[in-house]
């Protein structure tokens, strides 16, 4: 298993490279100009805006940039901002507890509810609980989350005011009453984004254990005079979440990156935000710390969804 996971972190090194060349190569290349501030604004002129490009690095040649770039991030040091001019990594630590504290709480929330409902669903079939839970399902995922989180704003906030339909993130947690406002600003957010995972992980579980229950394992496990519940939890369940830990590991870097869509609706400002205002803005050093992330975070769960597999089933050996 450790020359497996060495092997696969040495491959992953050329990738990730690649990945950053196509990104940076593409954001140097598409339309946008970081300095356009200044040349809307009269009051600055020719030369000193030329002087600001200079001290940015944007005078050379983008393939140029591209390696110091590389031999900037090997040493920590992700940049400024073209917008703020404060260093990038601090930009992000600024967003990141918000996007946490709300994506991460979702889907911690979604896997909670969505497995055990996945299994019963299955275990159940066309029982009134099944019907119920893939008609929610169906409705989950087939809604988008720019709907969903409208129609809770124009129900919840507007209509019955029973929650803020605007993230506040200056809010301090410090005692009971700051808490329970940050629980009701959170609730909205949340809720979107858990149901629409929950729906997903419900359908990709409950076909999963339908697909293992009628093979000869599970009756050859009955037929030794297994238990149900042993031959659900040990054998039937395990092989069933191979394919849900891969929709799992592909998913989970999203807890970190953010949830674009859902930020901006509730204005939660978090990495999802950030990214859409870095993108308008050409803001490089941005996109390409979040892009980057994103790209390291999923090599790096599915290297687990990989380990994970073989905890699963012994038949799986990395040999």
């Amino acid at each position: 298993m450790g020359r497996f996971i060495a092997r696969r972190l040495i491959l992953a090194v050329p990738t990730l490279l690649m990945i950053s060349f196509v990104l940076f190569a593409i954001l140097a290349l598409a339309p946008g100009d970081p300095l356009s501030q200044f040349a809307a604004n009269p009051a600055v002129p020719p030369e000193v805006r030329e002087n600001i490009k200079r001290s940015l690095g944007l005078d050379q040649p983008w393939p140029i940039r591209y390696v110091k770039w590389v031999m900037a991030m090997l040493q920590g040091d992700w940049g400024f901002s073209f917008g703020s001019r404060i260093p990038v990594w601090d930009l992000l630590k600024l967003r990141l507890p918000n996007t946490l504290a709300v994506v991460g709480v979702a889907y911690l929330v979604s896997l909670i509810i969505a497995l055990p409902i996945g299994i019963i669903s299955a275990l159940r079939q066309y029982s009134l609980m099944d019907h119920i839970s893939t008609t929610l399902a169906f409705i989950g995922f087939s809604l988008p989350t720019f709907f969903t989180g409208l129609m809770m704003i124009v129900i919840f906030s507007v209509k019955l005011g029973w929650f803020p339909f605007i993230y506040d993130s200056t809010l301090k947690v410090s005692d009971l009453e700051t808490l329970g406002q940050q629980l009701k600003q959170s609730i909205m957010p949340i809720a979107v984004l858990a149901l629409f995972q929950t729906a997903t992980v419900v359908r990709y579980t409950r076909a999963s254990v339908l697909e293992n229950l009628p093979l000869d394992y599970v009756r050859t496990a009955r037929a030794k005079g297994l238990a149900q519940a042993t031959v659900i939890g040990r054998h039937v369940v395990r092989n069933s979440l191979i394919p849900v830990v891969t929709l799992i590991a592909l998913t989970a870097p999203t807890i970190f990156s953010g949830a674009v869509i859902t930020e901006q609706i509730f204005r939660v400002p978090g990495i999802g935000a950030l990214l859409i205002n870095s993108i308008q803005n050409s803001d490089t050093p941005v996109v390409m710390a979040i892009a980057f992330t994103f790209s390291v975070l999923v090599v790096l769960f599915n290297l687990v969804a990989d380990v994970v597999y073989g905890v699963l089933d012994p038949r799986i050996r990395y040999d």
